[in-house]
């Protein structure tokens, strides 16, 4: 009996599917999502806590973190978004009780979807999350409208800034440009405000972006806060004077000076390390200031009584300090380690910091012709600022300085901690966006100042002994052969 072929296709065998491989470079992301919310968790149960369990840096650079700089900087950017992020997952409504206890994991995974660079594609929370991608979206879009902002980057504003929008400060560098002239040209892209503390200083909306403006790239004008502009605006150095800038880099307040004494005199720009000499040229060559000699150097191992400081008549300290005072431009404010419950790490930092900046105070004091020193810092810790002033009163008296008051008509002074305090000014991080400090020493004529005068000439002499180590450092201290080694601008 014959068979009769079949005409039907042959059947299929379905082969079992493969799963899909990951690739090294998702792998590698997946692992540090989960490195950055293991230091991500610790972080924010130490700030709940209100106790610093350790700084980022020092989780982040144990020996457990594999992948560290990209673990470093995923933290750093889902705090910086983290106030966001939380808002959007609350409109969203998509967690679940088990995502809620992950929620440090699942803000990494957040970021990565409404802000980083990469799609996360594998990982249970990641896949998770992905399939939850438009309710996020549109928890931010909802967010934007709530908020009555238009981008992400004015929301950014608002979150760290607690609701206070940080204005763009724009100094006029009037070697190059006079004031009325960048106000008409800035006015074109913005509304412009000249501010009423300092002359050369502009006021522009939060989110004005001017990095790549001409006037930014030709040096006409530079992008400079309203504390760092107030500092060489104390000093009020006259054209023709000679000026030391004591810790000059990156040189902002440098050629601030040679703007204020318009070109003339001499600054003495000193900088000790060698990568930031480089910045503070490169800022003066972009400044046009022709008046800035850069040394290269200790300012602690210049000898005041050199003949080459004779003509030296007042000198800006701006020394190394904390700069806690501008946490709502960096993620301090987020961080544990930077509460006011500090660690033991940060007191002892800031204990050495207050005793270089006591150093250099002191120093700064000691030059024979110098009438003016002011003395500043971006930071809000008394033992930087008023604790620094105070030990040095008695010193600056038996040279003839006592303290004057800078900006007069600047609401906020210094604590109430010693007597002579109402001369500081401070600037307050919530109410002007920043915290900053300074301190203006003037010197009096021995007759107009009965005590300094009076005193024996012994005891000036053993005054000034007791405050010699503030004075020579051996630690610091580099032999100086009278000349300043450095470039002529």
């Amino acid at each position: 009996m014959a068979r009769h072929k079949s005409n039907a296709p042959p059947k299929l065998t379905r082969q079992p599917r493969k799963p899909q491989q990951s690739s090294g470079a998702e792998r590698s992301a997946l692992y540090a999502r989960r490195e950055a919310a293991k230091v991500l968790h610790t972080v924010l149960r130490g700030d709940a806590e209100r106790r610093a369990v350790a700084s980022i840096k020092s989780l982040v650079f144990s020996p457990s973190v594999r992948n560290k700089r990209g673990t470093f900087a995923l933290v750093c950017e889902t705090l910086k978004y983290l106030d966001v992020i939380k808002d959007v997952l609350e409109i969203a409504n998509v967690l679940n009780s088990k995502w809620k206890r992950q929620e440090p994991l699942v803000y990494i995974i957040c970021y990565d979807i409404l802000f980083g660079k990469e799609t996360p594609s594998i990982g249970d929370a990641e896949k998770f999350l992905m399939r939850r991608k438009d309710a996020l979206l549109s928890g931010l879009a909802t967010l934007l409208v709530r908020k009555k902002v238009k981008s992400v980057e004015e929301l950014l504003d608002l979150s760290q800034l607690n609701g206070h929008i940080k204005q763009r400060y724009v100094r006029v560098n009037t070697l190059k440009m006079d004031v009325d002239s960048a106000v008409k040209e800035l006015e074109k892209l913005y509304k412009v405000q000249k501010d009423e503390t300092v002359p050369d200083l502009l006021v522009m909306p939060p989110g004005s972006d001017l990095h790549a403006h001409p006037l930014v790239m030709n040096g006409r004008i530079f992008l400079q806060g309203k504390g760092s502009s107030m500092v060489a605006a104390a000093l009020q150095p006259e054209a023709g004077w000679e000026v030391i800038d004591a810790c000059s880099a990156p040189g902002n307040k440098t050629v601030h000076l040679a703007s204020l004494m318009k070109g003339q005199g001499k600054i003495i720009a000193c900088e000790l390390n060698e990568e930031r000499v480089k910045r503070l040229e490169q800022t003066i060559k972009l400044s046009g200031a022709t008046n800035i000699e850069v040394f290269h150097g200790d300012f602690l191992s210049l000898n005041p009584t050199d003949p080459s400081f004779a003509k030296v008549r007042a000198i800006l300290l701006d020394p190394s300090c904390s700069g806690s005072g501008t946490i709502t431009d960096r993620l301090d404010h987020l961080l544990p380690s930077h509460s006011a419950d500090n660690t033991n790490y940060d007191s002892i930092r800031l204990h050495k910091l207050a005793v270089f900046q006591k150093k250099a105070l002191a120093h700064a004091l000691s030059f024979p012709q110098v009438e003016r020193v002011v003395y500043s810092t971006c930071s809000i810790h008394q033992i930087e600022n008023e604790d620094v002033v105070s030990s040095l009163l008695p010193l600056a008296s038996s040279l003839g300085f006592k303290l004057a008051t800078p900006f007069p008509q600047w609401q906020r002074r210094g604590l109430p901690v010693f007597a002579g305090s109402e001369h500081l000014l401070r600037m307050d991080p919530v109410e002007d966006k920043e915290g900053f400090f300074i301190a203006l020493f003037t010197k009096t004529n021995n007759l107009d100042n009965p005590k300094a005068s009076e005193l024996p000439e012994g005891e000036c002499r053993g005054r000034r002994k007791r405050f010699y180590p503030f004075l020579w450092p051996k630690v610091f201290f580099r032999a100086w052969n009278g000349r300043l080694h450095g470039s002529r601008r």
